[in-house]
């Protein structure tokens, strides 16, 4: 038609590129080291989609695990992993493997040696251990987040102990500039050894959530469901087929008619066995609760050691202000007496200003009336000053 113009395609062309560009951005690899069941561990790169498609995971618990942002301390139970996220250990815990964040840092790199060093110990010396794997992972976590906190409050407690004690008999601007900059350090170590204490608690608090991290239990309970399907399934091909076969007298349809709501019951029993997942778990989480239990007492007794620091802090500040307040009383003190004694001589030489001007008296025709006046205007000072020392005294304004 005439009078209408084709769309230009460069601008489409322009978006789908910048779609892509997304695209490809969000589905960057990461580094993460795998450690198996049997205790091999291997570092791998995958993207976030792959760790979706194999944990079942959703987006939002692996931002969690993002280094790029600053979470707060985390344990999630998930249907098929646990998402742990405590100091800088960042992993996902599976039913027979562990993908933790790679990263340099020594307290990664004590999990992934000292986790193998476990598995590889229990499997070459055949030990029946009740403790699943997951929470052998996952007390490994605990352990190692809960001793580089400990860790981190008692260098805190070493440095700032002697330096309260120095500020407290020597007040100086660089004693309290490095307190300042230690409180600061005390009250964002707080923050996280607060939030772990808490994370645990709530997790302790309640029983569904602990219950979903038995995963080895759902795994096996799903595999006894899958295969029993499998065995259903053979069974209705047999019936079938025995059904397409000729029917004998003493066979009637009534018998696989009765047959096949009993297997539909079965069938449905256990889908929902299936489906309750960790709930048939719930009545039996003293394991899990006790783990847990024991490193909360442990991370608790770090937040008691903070605590005690910060309460300690504060005694010293209060002692400090009292001190300075001492002081500043003093100067008032001498202020005050400086105060006095100018307005006792600010007396004085109004006397000697009267006597000084330019007229005729004959008060100092004798020598000896001279004397007379400096000795009576100086006995009168005095005498001045010593009563407003005297009522001073008896207002207790000066200190005894």
């Amino acid at each position: 038609m005439k009078g209408i113009h084709p769309i230009n395609p460069k601008p489409a062309t322009f978006h789908s590129l910048n779609a892509s560009q997304v695209k490809k951005r969000g589905h960057t690899s990461r580094s993460w080291i795998h450690i198996e069941k049997s205790g091999k561990s291997q570092i791998i790169e995958l993207d976030k989609a792959t760790i979706m498609r194999r944990s079942g995971l959703p987006a939002r618990d692996l931002r969690l695990l993002d280094p790029l942002f600053v979470y707060p301390s985390t344990i999630l139970g998930r249907e098929r992993a646990i998402v742990v996220s405590l100091e800088q250990i960042r992993c996902i815990i599976m039913a027979d493997e562990v993908f933790l964040m790679n990263s340099l840092d020594n307290c990664v790199l004590r999990y992934e040696s000292e986790l193998c060093r476990r598995l590889a110990m229990t499997r070459n010396q055949n030990q029946n251990d009740d403790l699943p794997f997951e929470f052998k992972a996952l007390e490994l976590a605990l352990e190692l987040s809960s001793t580089s906190l400990d860790a981190q409050v008692t260098e805190l407690e070493i440095e700032i102990y002697p330096l309260l004690d120095e500020l407290v008999s020597s007040i100086s601007t660089i004693n309290l500039e490095h307190v300042r900059r230690l409180k600061s350090h005390l009250l964002a170590l707080t923050h996280k050894v607060q939030k772990v204490r808490d994370e645990i608690e709530q997790l302790m608090d309640d029983d569904e959530d602990m219950a979903e991290m038995y995963l080895t239990e759902k795994k096996e309970r799903m595999e006894a469901c899958l295969s029993t399907d499998r065995e259903f399934s053979s069974v209705s091909s047999i019936n079938m087929v025995s059904k397409s076969a000729p029917v004998s007298p003493t066979f009637s349809n009534d018998g696989l008619r009765q047959e096949k709501p009993w297997a539909s019951t079965v069938m449905s029993s256990i889908k929902y066995e299936s489906s309750r997942g960790s709930y048939g778990v719930g009545r039996q989480i003293e394991e899990l609760e006790m783990l847990l239990e024991a490193y909360f007492v442990v991370v608790d007794s770090t937040l008691n050691k903070l605590l005690s620091l910060k309460e300690y802090i504060d005694d010293t500040e209060d002692f400090i202000n009292i001190k300075l307040d001492n002081v500043r009383n003093q100067l008032i003190q001498f202020e005050l007496l400086l105060t006095a004694a100018t307005f006792v001589v600010t007396i004085f030489a109004v006397v000697t200003g009267v006597f000084g001007m330019n007229f005729v008296d004959s008060v100092f025709d004798r020598s000896s009336n001279f004397n007379l006046v400096l000795i009576i205007a100086s006995v009168s000072c005095a005498a001045i000053y010593f009563s407003f020392l005297l009522y001073v005294k008896h207002k207790r304004l000066l200190a005894s």
